[in-house]
């Protein structure tokens, strides 16, 4: 367990999918007497921890309990072969990404000071899938963000199950979110009378939040400063409408 200041983190390790997790917690300070809202936090395909974390943690500063969720199992990160395995194999059973992402739910459900009814959950590229799945399986969810995320799903009907807001905030040269994927989930949200909202960032990439989505060497893969910390201010103003004010107050609108 590491603590600064009056913020707490620690790795939770849990099982899920016959799988040993290891996630991540922090938290800031606790409210006298009352509960914070929680923030779900899901990592991008390859599995890379550095970013969740980093997430997180600017989160629980901003006085939420979060929680960076482990989908692949022991809190590694896959090589470029294991996610090309493994993405495909997860992708074809949403039951299978929905469970996974309540197993992290469940986890941060039962952290101490957690406010239940104030509670989001966020995630980048196929993590954004997961919350967005989760939120599709009936999660009771405040609010749900998927940052560069894969809209489509095969059970395009489910999402009259959501119960929160959303927010899709994607790159208009993301190869792997093209136009009539957009305009796909745009239809899903309407016929289901989710509170929805899709953001589209000018000529930003996939990947467009992770400083070091060059690594992957792949066309139309990289860091966007700009798109990141103007989709990073989109999801607070969505936090300050889903789950109102955390202990420090309403939450600021920085990158």
């Amino acid at each position: 367990m590491a603590m600064t200041a009056e913020l707490v983190e620690r790795e939770v390790e849990y099982e899920a999918d016959g799988r040993h997790m290891v996630g991540y917690l922090a938290a800031g300070p606790a409210p006298s007497g009352g509960a914070r809202p929680a923030v779900l936090v899901a990592h991008g395909g390859a599995g890379e921890r550095r970013q969740p974390k980093a997430r997180a943690r600017r989160l629980a500063e901003l006085g939420y309990v979060a929680f960076a969720l482990d989908y692949h199992g022991d809190g590694r990160q896959l090589t470029h072969e294991e996610t090309r395995a493994r993405l495909p194999e997860l992708g074809a059973d949403v039951d299978r990404i929905r469970a996974l992402g309540q197993a992290g739910l469940d986890v941060l459900l039962a952290a101490d000071g957690v406010d239940p009814t104030r509670v989001a959950a966020i995630g980048y590229c196929f993590g954004g899938t997961v919350v967005l799945e989760l939120a599709r399986g009936g999660a009771d969810l405040a609010a749900v963000v998927g940052f560069h995320a894969i809209l489509s799903t095969p059970r395009p009907e489910d999402a009259r199950n959501i119960t929160g807001r959303v927010l899709a905030c994607i790159g208009t040269e993301d190869p792997f979110v093209p136009p009539e994927q957009r305009a796909a989930f745009e239809a899903e949200m309407r016929a289901a009378g989710v509170d929805w909202r899709l953001h589209l960032y000018g000529g930003a990439p996939h990947a467009f939040t992770d400083p070091n989505a060059s690594d992957h060497g792949l066309a139309g893969v990289a860091y966007d400063q700009m798109a990141d910390e103007r989709s990073w201010r989109d999801m607070l103003d969505l936090f300050a409408e889903a789950l109102g004010p955390t202990a420090l107050g309403p939450t600021p609108r920085t990158a």
